[in-house]
């Protein structure tokens, strides 16, 4: 069964990314260690990896270096919650960390009874790097929690802030 859905794979520094879209745009981004990487045959794979040329350039440009924000049609699925908090990932600056409660506030839910729902709204985030999940940090700047593992944040965080030229940790 056909659910329009499109993959491909893209080369990165941390192994090779899964990218999923839909006519709408990108569904999802998994990362080489992410849990629950769809089985084959859930969308049509594009070995020669011609699909999604827009997020496999940017993706690339992101890696060398020379790209800081996104600019893709996304079209994850969540509840509103889930969506709001997606949202708001994508509004920290690059080479920026922030922690779940700031996070919390910025949605306008309370930072001391929602950083629990951030926190787990923030590790379903379907769209890994585009989506920079890999930014929030705990109360204290530990690193902590990444679909990709922690190897994978810190690498990220690294990234961004050698690009920046600042010091993140």
């Amino acid at each position: 069964m056909d659910t329009g859905l499109r993959s491909c794979a893209v080369p990165s520094p941390l192994g090779e990314l899964l990218l999923v879209a839909s006519a709408a745009g990108l569904v999802q981004v998994f990362l080489p260690s992410s849990k629950g990487v769809p089985a084959s045959g859930e969308e049509r794979h594009d070995p020669a990896a011609h699909c999604l040329p827009a997020a496999r350039h940017q993706l690339h440009d992101y890696f060398a270096g020379t790209l800081q924000e996104f600019d893709l049609p996304l079209a994850p699925e969540g509840s509103a919650f889930q969506l709001a908090v997606w949202a708001a990932l994508r509004d920290i600056p690059y080479a920026t960390t922030t922690s779940y409660g700031r996070l919390a506030a910025r949605i306008g839910a309370d930072p001391r009874t929602s950083s629990r729902a951030v926190g787990l709204a923030n590790g379903s985030n379907p769209v890994a790097i585009v989506t920079p999940c890999h930014r929030v940090v705990g109360a204290g700047g530990d690193l902590v929690g990444y679909a990709g593992g922690l190897h994978a944040k810190r690498w990220l965080l690294d990234h961004e802030a050698r690009v920046a030229g600042t010091v993140l940790f």
